[in-house]
């Protein structure tokens, strides 16, 4: 099972393969979304190879959390992000904290 956005913080970039197999998605919605929101802003070399940061990651997850999970347009989210972000990073806080309870629960019961 893929948890979404779950990343070593002690890493200093990801591959967009990477990224996309954290969230079991095409590296095209990753480019696509890179275009769409500012605060996905990969590095990238001369030869246009991206590097994701891991705050691009949570940025990432982020997005994909009010969009496929939420249900926003693109437009929506855009909005969200804009006009409430404190708000909105408070409740992303939450919901991070709370996939990490839920692997962990997961991985307990997989114990028992």
């Amino acid at each position: 099972m893929v948890q979404k956005g779950n990343h070593n913080p002690e890493r200093l970039y990801y591959s967009i393969g990477e990224v996309s197999r954290m969230f079991g998605v095409n590296t095209s919605l990753i480019r696509f979304w890179e275009k769409e929101f500012e605060i996905i802003n990969p590095r990238k070399n001369k030869k246009g190879t991206r590097y994701f940061t891991p705050q691009d990651v949570d940025n990432f997850h982020l997005i994909y959390h009010l969009v496929k999970v939420k249900g926003y347009t693109l437009q929506g989210a855009k909005e969200m992000l804009k006009n409430n972000p404190e708000q909105l990073q408070r409740d992303f806080e939450i919901v991070k904290s709370l996939d990490k309870i839920q692997k962990f629960l997961l991985e307990l019961k997989d114990a028992l």
